[in-house]
């Protein structure tokens, strides 16, 4: 069943990007609702520790979700956990429809998303999430310091995480399915002159294994010889590609050939009135940190919009119900 009441705007996703636009949006005074089927903060829930974010030198992904929570609550932000299943553009608003059968008319949107690790999908990889096993060198890399890592992969992501981790733990296996790796031969020439990383040719993680204090080693197989053997490490970094969830994403908005949203400037996709942040949108950086930026860039906009669209229709009016208001 349709929401009579138009809103000012409708959040879809309650990660710091979302929760972030919010934020901004409850300030400026927009009519504003977020939704989200999950819980609140995404995949930072799932962190165990971030040292990254501005204003924490340590502080759990779970914590740092809450406060960004209760802050954006703190403004009267009316949060719907449910799931949105299409967002339908229009001339004078747009829709979001729910699962439940309802429909939210809104004036803009926000899609805040994001986005999902590829996963393997083998033994150890969800249960060790956070205790070893992480999809981002530049977040986790830290606590790996003069220890033994390994990498799964071999596209270009794979190869300049395996350069950073380089820089801070004592070894680096990299471990590639093929013979040879995918990544720009840059990248490639810079692996091979990187005496701290070891290549595994021809090789596939079929487990990945751990004690009471994580991550003690990984389980592989070599794809000629059928060879198997478990090699001690202290972590396993993932990186076989990133997934976009943009199933919300309209028909018609302009994304790139990996399926990642294109925006302007202002986070704002080819169709007005319609946004796209975090790690959904095309960009150089995916962190928490930028998610947030996002947010308050789209939110910002959002009102800009919202203020040029409502005082259109006002200026449209008849001139007798001015003269009545």
């Amino acid at each position: 069943m349709a929401q009579k009441e138009l809103h000012d705007l409708v959040i879809v996703g309650g990660g710091p990007g979302g929760l972030s636009a919010g934020i901004y949006a409850m300030r400026a005074a927009l009519v504003t609702v977020l939704i989200e089927k999950g819980i609140m903060g995404g995949q930072v829930v799932m962190s165990d520790t971030v040292e990254n974010y501005p204003g924490f030198e340590n502080i759990t992904g779970a914590e740092l979700s809450q406060k960004i929570a209760e802050h954006a609550q703190s403004y009267g932000l009316k949060i719907i956990y449910e799931e949105a299943t299409e967002v339908l553009p229009g001339l004078e608003y747009h829709t979001v429809k729910m699962a439940n059968g309802e429909e939210y008319r809104t004036y803009a949107v926000i899609l805040a998303t994001g986005g999902s690790p590829r996963m393997l999908n083998v033994s150890g990889e969800m249960e060790y999430y956070g205790k070893g096993v992480s999809y981002c060198g530049v977040c986790d890399g830290f606590f790996f310091r003069n220890k033994t890592v390994v990498v799964i992969g071999g596209g270009d992501t794979a190869a300049e995480e395996a350069l950073y981790l380089a820089k801070l733990a004592q070894k680096v296996y990299m471990v590639h399915r093929r013979e040879e790796l995918r990544a720009g031969m840059i990248l490639q020439q810079r692996i091979k002159s990187e005496c701290k990383i070891e290549m595994l040719w021809n090789t596939v993680c079929t487990s990945i294994n751990a004690g009471n204090d994580g991550v003690n080693s990984v389980s592989l197989k070599n794809t000629k010889t059928s060879e198997q053997w478990d090699l001690p490490t202290d972590g396993a970094f993932i990186f076989i590609g990133f997934n976009p969830n943009n199933k919300l994403v309209p028909r018609g908005i302009k994304m790139n050939a990996d399926g990642y949203v294109i925006t302007d400037e202002k986070c704002e996709t080819n169709i007005p009135g319609l946004y796209v942040i975090g790690d959904l949108r095309a960009k150089f950086a995916r962190q928490i940190v930028v998610s947030a930026s996002d947010g308050c860039i789209a939110a910002l906009a959002a009102a800009h919009y919202v203020e040029t669209k409502t005082t259109a229709e006002t200026c449209e009016l008849p001139a007798e119900f001015l003269e009545n208001k």
